[in-house]
């Protein structure tokens, strides 16, 4: 690597290591601050519910956040979030192993992100449509499938995973860490992750170095399926039915939650560590919002009004270099 090369990359790992210390001061904040305005929030059942909440949003961000560093956007990831609720579900009670009926959803959601791929690579479809078109068909589908009904899963087995903890933390939780270590490896110290980074800051360039831009925006969009697949699992086996109106509204907290993590929506910026600390400071708010009666439209004005501030920073800071 030249000496200029890494001239820039050393000031973009300390712009993302003092944002991620920001976050998290920010969500210790949060908690210490509703900790005393309200007793309730402190409580082991309250905090085991956040974390189960903010778990599956921090999840999907993860997956999102490949993309948006591409320069693209997934629209469809609460689409395939429900989607995969209502696979797993039909497989499980149709007596398919466990851990089969969890493979299959997750190739369902890796088939779904190359679609996507397929689609913007050689169809030419922007990201915005063809991710919108995939929302709007799988809730189609889903509903179809299940003649607009919810599927009540038979396996207690299944569904007491996301309900238990080990060493007293959720075990939702330990999915996040399941989820967030190989994913920023593979960001931060991997050869594919420096290729999201260089599409997303100039695909031309990129082909012209030699990196195979095509394959990397099927990477990308490939990973952001399989983690709401995944996520979609969690789901069913949190709530114990399928049903494709699941999750309806968390592809825009998956962006939410990225782009309040430092993920620029101009691509070539993003980490892993941003958005999961985004996912829980959105749950926070939410969850504090909801123990004070806070009016939940007050709730989206607040999430709302930091994605605005933060875009308008990152702005700033891209016009600044």
């Amino acid at each position: 690597m030249s000496t200029e090369a890494i001239a820039v990359e050393k000031p973009k790992r300390n712009y993302n290591v003092l944002f991620g210390l920001t976050l998290l001061a920010l969500l210790v904040l949060l908690w210490i601050v509703l900790s005393v305005a309200t007793p309730s929030f402190a409580s082991g059942n309250n905090i085991a519910n956040l974390l189960r909440q903010g778990s599956m949003i921090a999840i999907m961000a993860v997956g999102q956040t490949f993309v948006i560093i591409t320069g693209g956007i997934d629209l469809s990831v609460g689409a395939v979030v429900g989607f995969a609720t209502v696979v797993v579900a039909m497989m499980i009670n149709a007596g398919f192993p466990i851990w089969l009926a969890i493979l299959a959803t997750l190739l369902v959601g890796v088939a779904i992100g190359m679609f996507h791929g397929f689609g913007i690579v050689k169809m030419g479809l922007p990201p915005f449509i063809i991710t919108l078109a995939t929302l709007t068909s799988l809730r189609g589908i889903g509903l179809l499938m299940t003649n607009g009904n919810s599927i009540n899963i038979k396996s207690d087995t299944f569904t007491a995973f996301s309900r238990s903890s080990f060493i007293g933390i959720p075990n939702l939780f330990w999915m996040v860490i399941l989820v967030g270590v190989p994913a920023y490896i593979f960001l931060h110290h991997s050869r594919w992750g420096r290729y999201l980074f260089s599409v997303g800051s100039n695909a031309e360039a990129s082909r012209l170095s030699g990196v195979n831009v095509q394959r990397t925006i099927y990477m990308a969009y490939t990973l952001s399926g399989l983690c709401a697949a995944f996520v979609g699992v969690l789901l069913a086996a949190r709530i114990g039915i399928g049903n494709p109106t699941q999750a309806e509204g968390w592809e825009l907290q998956a962006i939410a939650s990225s782009v309040i993590g430092g993920t620029s929506l101009f691509g070539a910026v993003g980490s892993v560590h941003g958005p999961l600390l985004g996912a829980f400071i959105l749950a926070t708010i939410n969850n504090g919002a909801n123990l004070l009666n806070v009016n939940s439209f007050w709730q989206r004005i607040i999430t709302g009004a930091l994605i605005i501030v933060i875009v308008y920073f990152d702005g700033l800071r891209r016009r600044g270099k």
